[in-house]
């Protein structure tokens, strides 16, 4: 139950991030879940490179949607070089 919960919150985080982002975004529900997945991880671990969490500890919305719009700027970074002669 907690992995199917920890989806649910990574696609919350992923939807809250693509709203706050501004330009184009053509994710759909399962590469916005993984966003909002990875940005908590990302988010973990900046929070402990600056002290903020401990080992085991579970990390904060906050962190999670941080880490999630970090990772979707260089996403946004990435397909735009694609997209440019």
């Amino acid at each position: 139950m907690s992995i199917l919960l920890s989806i649910l919150i990574g696609f919350v985080v992923g939807l809250i991030a693509r709203a706050l982002m501004p330009g184009k975004d053509s994710m759909g529900f399962i590469i916005t879940t993984l966003l909002g997945i990875g940005g908590a991880l990302l988010g973990k671990f900046l929070g402990q490179a600056m002290g903020l969490y401990n080992e085991g500890d579970p990390v904060g919305f906050f962190m999670s949607l941080l880490g999630a719009l970090l990772l979707l700027f260089i996403y946004n970074a990435i397909s735009r070089r694609k997209e440019a002669p």
